[in-house]
């Protein structure tokens, strides 16, 4: 929640903007909707308004226009990387809805918003998980996964930098 008062950072602009695109992306997966309508619908009706007793954070809106374009217009690249990336008898169809919307976001993000290091688009992925899924594993293969995925698309952010 925001807090009254205080304007929230830009990096927590960004962050709400993260979880409301993965929040719009499980929508347009789940009801079949469509991008433009369902960016509409939550730049209207929820980024930065109460919705069912919640109040949702004012966000980046550019950058979660971006994120859920992004993921929609590049979802036939993103899924046989995130595939490759997921355990061995996982494959990204039989994961968790809100999971395989987290991994294509983030993987979005980590293969093309290269002003975003690697290692911030990761640990900002896992709180969203840590959103949906507080006590569970989640997160932990939020982790896992984008870091798989992070080293393969940013291999530069990994180098140790001699001194």
């Amino acid at each position: 929640m925001a807090t009254a008062g205080k304007a929230p950072k830009p990096a927590n602009k960004r962050g709400a903007a993260r979880l409301a695109a993965v929040q719009a992306l499980y929508q347009m997966d789940v009801a079949g909707s469509d991008v433009l309508k369902t960016i509409t619908e939550f730049e209207l009706h929820r980024l930065g308004q109460m919705v069912d007793g919640e109040t949702y954070l004012p966000a980046d809106v550019g950058f979660f226009r971006e994120i859920v374009a992004g993921v929609v217009e590049r979802q036939l690249d993103l899924d046989p990387a995130i595939d490759q990336a997921l355990a061995q008898g996982w494959p990204l169809e039989r994961i968790d809805t809100t999971m395989r919307q987290t991994l294509r976001a983030g993987l979005y993000e980590l293969k093309h918003r290269r002003d975003v290091p690697a290692k911030v688009a990761i640990a900002e992925y896992v709180d969203v998980a840590r959103a949906f899924f507080a006590d569970g594993e989640e997160p932990n293969v939020v982790n896992a996964v984008l870091d798989r995925l992070a080293r393969v698309a940013r291999p530069e952010d990994f180098e140790q930098r001699r001194a």
